[in-house]
């Protein structure tokens, strides 16, 4: 009985790797292989590189990437208290409210602390 309830499931995982399979190998078929020195240099955003590929990043770019996951993620928690909003009532408001002073606060002291400044 429970075997039933997954076999759906199963043959849904097993098309969708023979599809990832497929086009894999068709684009190692099919593609192109005119390798040049231009093809084979490494290319980021429309730059060109420059420099090694080992060179050290700023402390501040590891920084502003920590700061927007954590800004990032906690907005997501909004998003079901929106849903939900009417039904909570003035509890649900007050919670939020705490919540978002939380946020303003982190960010204030961030900026004070000038974790937002890029030089």
């Amino acid at each position: 009985m429970l075997a039933n309830q997954y076999l759906p499931v199963l043959i849904m995982f097993l098309v969708a790797g023979a599809v990832v399979a497929s086009m894999v190998n068709a684009g190692r078929i099919f593609g192109p292989r005119n390798r040049t020195e231009t093809k084979l240099e490494p290319f980021e955003c429309g730059n060109v590189s420059s420099g090694s590929a080992w060179g050290r990043f700023s402390v501040r770019f590891y920084l502003t990437a920590i700061l927007f996951i954590i800004f990032d993620v906690e907005v997501v928690f909004m998003y079901p208290w929106a849903l939900v909003f009417r039904d909570l009532g003035w509890f649900g408001m007050s919670t939020m409210g705490i919540f978002i002073s939380i946020l303003a606060l982190g960010l204030v002291y961030e900026w004070r602390k000038g974790a937002l400044e890029w030089e």
